[in-house]
């Protein structure tokens, strides 16, 4: 009998790489699907869709029922308010692990969170991810849960991501002075492909960090001049100070308030963005028996690269 894999945020940029990587391996895929999305045809491809969202508890119940594991992957990037963030990363992880404990307890539980989550202080949506790791450890006390901390995702279908296609097609590129940060990446399908690998089974009651195997991680001089030469872009990066940086996300803050609209960058990311040391934890990655990533840098972004070309030619260019 083939198990069941009841996923949250499946129709999001991660999610569909997790689902399709869980139908791949065999599971039975039960989503989370807010009801202006829900598409009772895709159970025809091997999803069984749930209308509702992490604030209906009968939703959230029949998703769990019956499941082996509970793969938590939708969460908030963006928001007007810090409460915003709490509302869904925190309180809903919690709804979703209480329903959990109570209904399933014999499930996995994943919970997909965020290498920020190691540096709340610096936005509310670092210390909305960690309250979300902290609410898991709490409502699920004995019980089987991993939580895994992707670093940055990225990869073709990456609508957020389409901002580094515009950065990078800049004459003029700016990027924090020294000491330039340290970045950890990470391509959407390998992300994919750890979360079904710890799906099947590995170390319980831990936090590992997944990344694409190079523990120093990248410069952004580094990241930036590789997408640039994929588009056949050659542009001046100019170091400019942090406060330059800070005082544009601080713009950006004010103007998405104008417009009722929240950016994905604010002050908030542009202190994520400043902090130097986002190198991988060496001692939390997975055991590499269990799960070893396969795509490095050069291979992502170019696989990339051709994705957005294929929005050019659409016509969907970066502006």
């Amino acid at each position: 009998m083939q198990k069941i894999a009841a996923v949250t945020g499946g129709t999001g940029f991660l999610g569909r790489h997790v689902v399709a990587a869980l139908l791949q391996a065999g599971w039975v895929v039960r989503v989370l699907m807010r009801h202006d999305l829900f598409a009772p045809p895709q159970a025809q491809h091997g999803v069984e869709p749930v209308p509702g969202d992490l604030d209906d508890a009968a939703a959230l119940g029949r998703l769990v029922q019956d499941a082996a594991v509970v793969v938590h992957v939708a969460g908030l990037t963006k928001a007007p308010r810090p409460a915003d963030f709490m509302a869904i990363n925190r309180d809903g992880t919690a709804r979703l692990a209480g329903i959990v404990r109570r209904q399933a307890p014999s499930a996995r539980f994943i919970l997909v969170s965020s290498q920020a989550a190691r540096e709340p202080s610096l936005s509310a949506y670092a210390a909305s991810k960690r309250a979300a790791e902290d609410a898991v450890v709490a409502e699920l006390a004995g019980l089987d849960w991993i939580i895994l901390r992707p670093c940055v995702i990225y990869g073709p279908g990456d609508r957020e991501g389409i901002a580094l296609s515009r950065l990078v097609r800049r004459r003029l590129i700016p990027v924090s002075a020294a000491p330039e940060p340290r970045i950890a990446m990470i391509h959407a399908r390998d992300a994919a492909t750890a979360i079904v690998a710890v799906c099947a089974g590995g170390p319980s009651r831990a936090v590992f960090e997944l990344c694409d195997g190079c523990l120093d991680g990248h410069a952004w001089r580094e990241i930036i001049t590789l997408a640039a030469g994929l588009l056949g872009q050659t542009p001046r990066i100019v170091p400019v100070p942090d406060g330059l940086i800070l005082g544009a996300g601080s713009l950006s803050d004010l103007w998405g308030r104008v417009i009722a609209q929240a950016p994905l960058f604010g002050r908030g990311k542009a202190r994520e963005i400043l902090h130097r040391d986002w190198r991988p934890d060496r001692t939390m990655q997975l055991p590499a028996d269990l799960w070893q990533p396969t795509i490095d840098l050069r291979s992502g972004l170019t696989d990339t690269a051709a994705w957005w070309r294929t929005l050019d030619q659409a016509g969907e260019a970066p502006a």
